[in-house]
């Protein structure tokens, strides 16, 4: 099972990649003075917490692609009466009707994910198959309706209830929205069958109904602008819903690797979206995935970490365990592989938002917890080399990478090998060098650390005690005072 949920998401990561090739990603600085500082201070949080959550989760499948007819590896059907797809749909969608998670306790989930160091929260108030997970006024397909069990409990509003409850621990707020809504009439019309994940039929020739699901969809994100407190991020999936010139229509079509019939032009008036949603949530951080564009604040490499820093913001969403939505008997990323990737992605200057899949009665696997515990107590030592830093050239020096304050502090965090419970007696770097004043320390450690120049760099020593008795786990950071300007410009 853990195999073919491997491939599926290998299979996904790859149909986006090639999706953005289409459209190449390029970055459009933002203009507005209150986005950008709010872009800054994201830049300086590093580290979110991304829920996909949903009636799918009652089945442990990948969320909504199983109701698309495309015949890729991640829309497959295991559950239902899953021979016959006109059968199946309406099964799918019947799990709103058995859908009670009686064990939501967000509460439980935001401490847990401040005491991970998490910053903010993105969370799905509605995927690809249009149920949302908040009270919107312009569906019944939604977790409060009449016919979902869960509708009667006191926290049925669980989009509400969860940006409550992270907002109370100090965490900003994200709103996962999906453009594109499979449920929906105007997106979906039943008078025609469903061949892949686009608009189902000509919007040049039904106008008018399209212009109805620009309105739909400009309708909910403006509840959610309105009606769920702060809102500091509007996440947007689905990037196929966008407008292309004829000529971008054409490449895509003639790819040979990709199996889309029926891609059109898809506007939704974003700039439209945006003006509104910001007149609600001034200085709102808008990402329009894979839209290369104005609205799309900063970019989402998904599943992977780029090779080497990239010269904007970004963020790499990236599976805890599992699949993004609930999967059964995952297999965990460990603790210093998190812990890695974390300093990998920050030296890098990105964010990392990691992925988890609540289970149908609301819970997160124990294991999830144990993860989050053990990279707190990671951070609670090296918080200060993570949070508010920013790149210094190279990143990374053999088991070394390096992130830099404002104030010129440098830290040189060494990724420690499965055999390695604690730093080596030597750390030497020749890719920067310390100021001849700076002072050298060991963040946990009380004492500064002895140190020399060698040839272009530096080697540090590192006491027999401490590396017997290391103050975290997994990486140990080095913190230097001051460095050789001269030698990093």
């Amino acid at each position: 099972m853990f195999r073919r949920i491997v491939i599926i998401i290998v299979l996904a990561g790859l149909y986006t990649s090639l999706f953005s090739q289409v459209n190449p990603q390029q970055y459009y600085p933002e203009t507005d003075p209150k986005v950008l500082e709010k872009l800054e201070e994201w830049q300086d949080l590093k580290f979110g917490l991304l829920l996909h959550w949903g009636p799918y989760s009652q089945w442990g499948i990948v969320e909504s692609w199983s109701i698309c007819s495309e015949d890729v590896g991640w829309t497959q059907r295991t559950q239902g009466r899953y021979t016959n797809y006109g059968h199946y749909k309406i099964d799918y969608e019947n799990l709103k009707t058995t859908f009670n998670p009686k064990k939501f306790d967000p509460e439980k989930w935001a401490k847990a994910a401040k005491a991970a160091g998490m910053k903010y929260i993105v969370f799905t108030t509605k995927h690809h198959d249009g149920f949302c997970m908040f009270d919107s006024k312009f569906t019944d397909y939604k977790i409060t309706d009449k016919n979902c069990l869960f509708n009667t409990n006191p926290k049925s509003n669980v989009t509400k209830e969860i940006f409550d409850a992270f907002r109370q621990e100090g965490l900003w707020a994200g709103v996962y929205f999906s453009k594109p809504d499979w449920h929906s009439e105007y997106y979906w019309w039943p008078y025609f069958a469903t061949p892949d994940r686009n608009v189902n039929y000509d919007i040049e020739a039904h106008p008018e109904r399209w212009e109805k699901f620009v309105q739909y969809t400009h309708n909910q994100i403006d509840e959610l602008m309105t009606d769920y407190g702060k809102v500091d991020i509007l996440w947007l999936d689905g990037g196929w819903v966008q407008p292309y010139t004829e000529r971008e229509l054409e490449a895509f079509r003639a790819r040979k690797d990709i199996k889309q019939v029926n891609l059109q032009s898809q506007n939704i008036r974003m700039d439209e979206i945006v003006k509104k949603a910001r007149e609600k949530q001034p200085g709102l951080i808008v990402v329009d995935r894979a839209v290369s564009g104005p609205n799309q604040n900063y970019l989402t490499p998904e599943n992977r970490v780029p090779e080497k820093m990239l010269p904007y913001p970004w963020e790499s969403c990236i599976i805890l365990g599992g699949g993004w939505s609930y999967s059964f008997n995952p297999k965990f990323k460990s603790s210093r592989e998190l812990i890695h990737m974390l300093v990998d992605i920050v030296s890098k200057g990105g964010n990392l938002l990691l992925n988890i899949g609540p289970s149908p009665e609301g819970t997160w696997y124990d294991e999830a917890y144990v993860r989050l515990e053990e990279l707190g107590h990671w951070m609670a030592v090296n918080s200060e080399s993570i949070y508010n830093s920013r790149p210094i050239a190279p990143y990374k020096e053999g088991k070394v990478n390096l992130t830099k304050l404002k104030d010129g502090t440098v830290y040189a965090i060494y990724l420690g090998s499965e055999n390695e419970p604690g730093p080596p007696a030597k750390i030497w770097l020749s890719s920067i060098a310390p100021a001849v004043e700076a002072e050298i320390s060991m963040l946990g450690v009380e004492k500064t650390l002895e140190w020399e120049h060698v040839g272009n760099g530096f080697l540090v020593r590192v006491p027999v005690s401490v590396q017997k008795n290391p103050p975290c786990n997994f990486a140990w950071t080095i913190k230097i005072s001051g460095i050789n300007d001269n030698k990093n410009e």
